[in-house]
């Protein structure tokens, strides 16, 4: 057995049908944060599993003495040194003229784009990588800000969020496969109506693509159905009405306001929200403020013992995600395979383009 295929565990319940995928569509998936072991091992096993081609952004020389002191082959992996890339002075000229048409000039364009993040970030906008993958030496914001300056918003959806993909199976309730989609896990703090009409759509969406069945999207409160009062669930309230009127799917359905247990317990829900209890339990969680999804979702990874995927940033034009710099191997690898399979059915999730 080889060093990579050693710290990676047999595929679960939501990676091994996006490993499937690839070996038949394989994908270009750039890593900004290459001088790391993890990301070296994650490199060799995607190439071993005939998962696409890991493109590796950083200093050559030390990426390459990575590999030799973990006994791993280079072959079919891409390694980039920004700066000195046969593409940096078209991105330096692109990014240029970005900055031009938002007002700004004397932009240092070399030193930025020189930066990996932001040159992984152009490679993925203008087609020569196919999802960009960052996060695992860095705080988020150094993966955020630069994909969420250059890379095209999807038109339809108004502000890009995260969504993280947690697998279980051994918690109870832990949705209809031992999967669960958490949304917004990054990225808008205080999300307002639209804002949480627009990610229960779209993660509903994203997770329909992933289970390739009827997916059930509950906004979640301490109230069922205006059984309390305030400000808080009236604002979920609402902007469950409002996702069911932006969702374009006919498999996805989506109920709201509803407490956690009634979303995935069907004996809570038969006792509370009786109409409830007659489906199955939901599949994405939609969540009143970040910081609500946030301390879900590290409690459920680092007391609960879930497998996390993600954060994946939706709302682009192209597949991205920051993962957290406590990633392990094969959070990253299951992550890298989401974006391939991301990428692989863009036309499906984005069908206006």
């Amino acid at each position: 057995m080889s060093d990579s295929a050693s710290v990676f565990p047999d595929p679960n319940s939501f990676t091994k049908p996006l490993f499937d995928q690839l070996k038949r569509h394989p994908k270009r998936i750039v890593f900004t944060e290459a001088e790391d072991p993890r990301i070296v091992r994650v490199a060799a096993r995607m190439v071993e599993m005939e998962l696409g081609i890991p493109v590796l952004l950083g200093n050559r020389e030390k990426i390459l003495a990575i590999f030799s002191d973990l006994g791993l082959s280079t072959e079919f992996v891409r390694i980039i040194d920004p700066a000195k890339s046969s593409d940096f002075e078209l991105f330096c000229e692109r990014f240029e003229r970005i900055e031009r048409y938002r007002g700004i000039v004397n932009v240092d364009a070399e030193s930025i784009v020189a930066k990996p993040h932001y040159f992984a970030a152009m490679m993925v906008q203008y087609g020569q990588a196919d999802a960009y993958l960052g996060g695992n030496q860095v705080d988020p914001s150094g993966v955020f800000r630069p994909v969420l300056h250059l890379v095209k918003p999807c038109p339809s959806v108004e502000k890009a969020f995260a969504c993280t993909v947690l697998v279980s199976n051994s918690l109870p309730n832990f949705g209809a496969d031992g999967i669960l989609f958490l949304a917004d896990t990054g990225l808008i703090a205080e999300p307002e109506v639209d804002d949480i009409a627009a990610i229960a759509a779209e993660a509903g969406k994203l997770a329909h693509l992933h289970l390739g069945r009827m997916t059930r999207v509950a906004l979640l409160s301490h109230s069922n159905y205006g059984s309390a009062r305030d400000e808080s669930s009236r604002m979920m309230q609402a902007a469950a009405a409002l996702a069911n009127e932006r969702v374009d799917v006919l498999d996805i359905d989506v109920d709201g306001e509803i407490q956690a247990d009634v979303a995935l317990v069907p004996k809570a829900a038969a006792v509370k929200v009786p109409e409830l209890a007659v489906k199955p339990p939901s599949d994405v969680l939609i969540f009143p403020s970040l910081d609500a999804a946030h301390i879900s979702l590290k409690l459920l990874r680092h007391l609960g013992g879930a497998q996390a995927y993600g954060k994946i940033i939706c709302g682009l034009s192209k597949p991205a995600a920051q993962v957290p710099r406590t990633a392990c191997e094969e959070m990253i690898l299951g992550t890298a395979a989401a974006l391939g399979v991301e990428a692989v059915k863009y036309r499906e999730l984005h069908p206006n383009g």
